[in-house]
């Protein structure tokens, strides 16, 4: 991977936050607008398009098991929420999607539903690499859905918001396993109180480690997963990845299913 690009993910966030700081409280330091404006579009610039990580992907398992759609993937995006920052480049986020159609879509009513209300909620999430887990965290609370049309609207705001309380606003409860191999697999907005690791404890591919939840910055219940080149997300830069072969049937490019594409693992 090349040094720049880890220099940039290393540097992000703490740069977005100078610029964000120059731009809001330069003016009463006695910093002129031209000096704070384009500093802070510099920083905006790496936080949410530059610094993309370009190495051979890893191999790793679908977290899930069963009928499962992307919200996003790397397949149609980079980076595929939007934005390098957090190690998210090349993340994945997954919904259960059964054949019977019963996960609700988004409409304009009801404005939020319950968690429990979607299939996904409380479903197995299954560690895709064999490792050592070294972050571990499942205190924050499932949330209502966000996917009625206003709430969509929103979400830019509160998303906002969530991210003043650093990584784990925006990822909820999660677990980070090292691969040993230079790599961090993260999985995100587990539900609460359901994570069955601990730091410091290994696993093994495959096996069970926490449940589908709502937590973070979600609009339903969802399975995050996304590789990184540090444990902590505030600094890491994300790495690509694939799955292994066969381990999943449907319409896949790269070893990763397509946004909006039901696939079966």
């Amino acid at each position: 991977m090349q040094p720049s690009a880890v220099l940039l993910a290393r540097i992000r966030m703490p740069a977005m936050w100078a610029g964000t700081a120059l731009l809001a409280f330069g003016g009463f330091a006695g910093v002129p607008w031209w000096v704070s404006v384009p500093v802070f579009a510099a920083a905006l610039l790496v936080y949410l398009r530059i610094g993309r990580p370009r190495c051979e992907p890893r191999t790793i398992r679908p977290p899930v098991r069963g009928r499962w759609m992307a919200l996003a993937s790397p397949v149609d995006n980079v980076p595929s929420l939007g934005a390098h920052a957090y190690g998210q480049t090349y993340a994945l986020l997954l919904v259960a999607e059964p054949a019977d159609g019963s996960r609700p879509d988004i409409a304009w009513r009801p404005l939020s539903r319950p968690p429990g209300d979607f299939p996904g909620f409380g479903l197995p999430v299954l560690a895709p690499v064999s490792g050592v887990v070294v972050r571990a965290c499942d205190r924050r609370r499932d949330h209502r859905s966000r996917n009625s049309w206003p709430w969509v609207l929103g979400t830019v705001a509160e998303t906002a918001l969530r991210e003043l309380r650093g990584p784990a606003g925006l990822i909820g409860n999660h677990v980070v396993i090292d691969a040993g191999d230079g790599s961090y697999v993260l999985l995100g907005h587990l539900r609460r109180g359901s994570v069955e690791v601990a730091a410091g404890q290994r696993v093994e591919a495959g096996r069970p480690i926490a449940r589908c939840g709502a937590s973070g910055s979600c609009t339903e219940p969802q399975v995050r997963v996304q590789l990184m080149d540090h444990p902590w997300p505030l600094v890491a830069a994300g790495l690509p990845f694939r799955w292994a072969e066969g381990a999943a049937a449907g319409r896949l490019t790269g070893g990763l299913p397509e946004t909006w594409r039901a696939f079966t693992a």
